[in-house]
């Protein structure tokens, strides 16, 4: 069974560039405009990892970092942020909110496939 990894980005350009990425490395993807949509969406389903962006409407992605990392079912997901944001603060909040990684767009799809099989869970 293929696993499922969540893409979480107000931008259907990116979400569909990375969904097109993971496809094809043999992933399952399930699709979030926005952090909000992401939390609705985390509705018990088995998910491995979550690609995740920074700024986004409605609710963020630290918020939504927050929000997961309450949810027993998804304390434990991996979370990469995938953002044009690149400044230490900003990482370290990611990172104090639960980020394993953080990748800074634009990003190459073969090194995010890396980070994605390193710290994809079983």
């Amino acid at each position: 069974m293929p696993k499922t990894v969540m893409i979480v980005d107000d931008a259907p350009s990116v979400r569909q560039v990375v969904g097109m990425a993971l496809k094809g490395a043999g992933y399952e993807v399930v699709e979030a405009r926005d952090g909000k949509d992401g939390v609705a969406k985390l509705d018990g389903r088995k998910v491995n990892l979550v690609i995740c962006d920074l700024n986004m409407p409605n609710l963020d992605g630290i918020g939504f970092l927050k929000q997961i990392k309450t949810m027993e079912v998804y304390r434990f997901t991996p979370v990469i942020m995938l953002t044009t944001e690149d400044q230490q603060a900003k990482k370290e909040a990611g990172r104090a909110a639960g980020a394993k990684a953080w990748i800074v767009k634009p990003f190459n799809p073969p090194q995010l496939l890396d980070v994605v099989s390193k710290l994809i869970l079983p």
